[in-house]
């Protein structure tokens, strides 16, 4: 109801009442209509093992908090496909629907994830300058942000790779794989690739597909990043720690449910053989589950890495939009072998 239409009831109300020879009531208040994107976000905590609240640590990880996300000003934060932190604690992310979520992390004294604040949701922008209209056009899957400080932003069903500017303005076509993606299976995975130049960027398919490319340069196949069998989807992938990568693939059965695994990978530019996995992080039995499909990186207060893990709720009412933390230390490498000293021939008197 807008205010015209509202302030004509109430005068009319008032006019009523009035004539009966009552007092009429107080006007309602109004809700006051938002001026901006910013929207209030509820919090909810969500623990490591649902059978074992008290349990902190999995495969050498340790849980560092747990949330689920909700907000009772909009229907619209759902679908959270990927994310990307920044070293001051801000929080951005795109969804199904294209919009872009914006957010800012708030840490206790232990450094543990314990709430969101400062909540954004906005339109991504066309070529046009104007919001994205329906799922074909904005189901954003991947984000990945460049040195520079422009954004990369993959799209399923109308397959495409936009770079949105640091500087703003409306976004330009980056390199996608020449390839054809099944309708509602496409580019889910997209990290920045430091390791090979400054606007490189890996792009994942859904099959466990991985190509490099660069904004200035078209893309090459690389070996695949696939789950344990076909049932299982590459969603996500970030850089780290040089030439290496972190994967999440995701698993689905109506069974068991949503489970996945996160891998640490040394090197994505090896062929296939020759990769090394340097850890990994298996979400399944009792652990809080659902459809993640966003990771990123970052440094805890502790110094150690710290790896977000984003969930798609796909708006339905038995799936939650969570956001889990947990640390990791690299184990120490191995002490150097001895140098074997080279015998002596002996000599024969």
């Amino acid at each position: 109801m807008n205010g015209l239409r509202l302030g004509l009831v109430l005068a009319l109300t008032a006019g009523m009442l009035t004539h009966c020879g009552r007092k009429p009531p107080p006007p309602l208040p109004v809700a006051p209509v938002k001026a901006g994107p910013e929207i209030a976000l509820q919090t909810r905590p969500v623990p490591l093992d649902a059978s074992d609240p008290t349990r902190t640590t999995l495969e050498g990880f340790v849980f560092a908090g747990g949330l689920e996300i909700t907000s009772a000003e909009t229907s619209r934060l759902h679908g959270l496909s990927d994310l990307a932190i920044a070293a001051d604690g801000g929080l951005v992310a795109v969804t199904d629907d294209g919009d872009l979520f914006q957010a800012r992390l708030v840490l206790d004294a232990g450094g543990r994830l314990v709430g969101l604040t400062d909540g954004k949701l906005e339109g991504l922008k066309g070529p046009d300058g104007q919001a994205l209209q329906g799922k074909d056009r904005g189901d954003a899957e991947g984000l990945a942000m460049l040195a520079n400080g422009d954004r990369l932003v993959s799209f399923e069903r109308d397959h495409r790779v936009w770079l949105y500017p640091a500087a703003g303005g409306p976004p330009r076509p980056a390199p996608k794989p020449a390839t054809v993606f099944p309708y509602n299976e496409g580019m889910e995975a997209l990290a920045a690739y430091p390791a090979a130049g400054p606007d490189a960027y890996l792009v994942g398919g859904e099959e466990g597909e991985t190509w490099l490319c660069r904004v200035s340069a078209a893309c090459q196949a690389l070996a695949p990043q696939q789950g344990p069998d076909f049932t299982w989807g590459l969603t996500a992938m970030t850089a780290f720690n040089g030439p290496a990568i972190v994967t999440f693939h995701r698993g689905f059965d109506p069974i068991r449910g949503w489970r996945g695994i996160l891998r640490f990978v040394a090197d994505p530019l090896t062929p296939a053989a020759k990769q090394i996995q340097i850890a990994s992080l298996h979400l399944d039995g009792t652990t809080t589950r659902d459809n993640y499909e966003g990771v990123a990186l970052g440094t805890s207060p502790s110094g150690a890495t710290r790896i977000y893990l984003i969930s798609d709720d796909g708006g339905l009412p038995n799936q939650r939009t969570l956001l889990l933390a947990f640390d990791w230390t690299p184990p120490p490498a191995p002490p150097p072998l001895p140098k074997k000293t080279p015998k002596r021939p002996v000599r024969k008197r």
